[in-house]
């Protein structure tokens, strides 16, 4: 008598066990599909509902200290360093007496040690002390500037009266730098706004708040000059100067 087989019915339950686990994981699959998505135009909104823009204002400003920087000097012979010495004594006083009688004050005057150089002859093949050179360095700072500047250009009596003398520099600050760059920093966001709303307006929007800024560097100028620097100009040559400041603004769009 045959015997019946019983029928074996795993291939079945496998087949629906592995279409739920497919399921499964396209279900998985298309939530973080969504949420992707979601989360890029989330994004994209974000960025489109904002504007970032740079303003600049400047302001002229004239300088309120003045330093000048000179020299007088003497060259003596490789025996005479003595004398060289006494020399220099002598002129630093002409100096001071100068001043003096142009209205500096005292105060306003800071003498430097007298500096020596030893000088050679290289013209033979070797090298033989020929001699010296002193120099001695005088630095006035003052809130005249004008007067300053004036003298520093009128040195002819000092000439005159031998002392080998010499400008070096005449360098101009500005004080009130930093309240300055505060009052252009409304001016600057300003000019931002203004520029956002123009770039805004041809697309058929509106400007709204500020939604963040950051401050770059300052430049200071010469008038009329356009050589800014990444980290910053300051420029010392000249009495009137520009004082110039940028802004980076982020505004919201509406």
């Amino acid at each position: 008598m045959e015997q019946t087989q019983p029928t074996n019915c795993n291939c079945g339950c496998q087949n629906r066990k592995g279409g739920a686990g497919v399921a499964v994981i396209l279900g998985v699959s298309l939530i973080l599909s969504a949420a992707l998505i979601g989360f890029v135009l989330y994004t994209t909104r974000s960025m489109d509902d904002s504007l970032q823009v740079t303003g600049s204002a400047k302001k002229t400003i004239t300088s309120d200290v003045v330093k000048w920087n000179s020299e007088f000097s003497r060259n003596v012979g490789v025996d005479g360093l003595k004398t060289g010495y006494t020399q220099m004594s002598s002129d630093l006083e002409k100096v001071k007496s100068f001043l003096k009688d142009n209205g500096i004050e005292e105060k306003d005057i800071t003498t430097s040690p007298v500096y020596l150089n030893q000088q050679y002859d290289y013209s033979k093949g070797g090298s033989s002390l020929t001699g010296y050179t002193l120099r001695q360095n005088i630095q006035i700072q003052s809130t005249d500037v004008q007067k300053i500047t004036d003298l520093a250009k009128n040195t002819q009596k000092l000439i005159e009266d031998g002392v080998i003398f010499s400008t070096q520099s005449l360098e101009y600050y500005y004080t009130k730098l930093p309240e300055t760059r505060v009052d252009l920093l409304a001016d600057a966001v300003k000019d931002a706004q203004n520029r956002a709303g123009k770039i805004a307006g041809s697309s058929g929007q509106n400007v709204g708040s500020l939604k963040s800024a950051s401050v770059g560097v300052v430049q200071v100028l010469p008038v009329n000059s356009v050589e800014i620097s990444d980290y910053g100009a300051y420029d010392t040559s000249s009495i009137e100067k520009e004082v110039m400041i940028t802004v980076r603004a982020v505004f919201r769009l509406k």
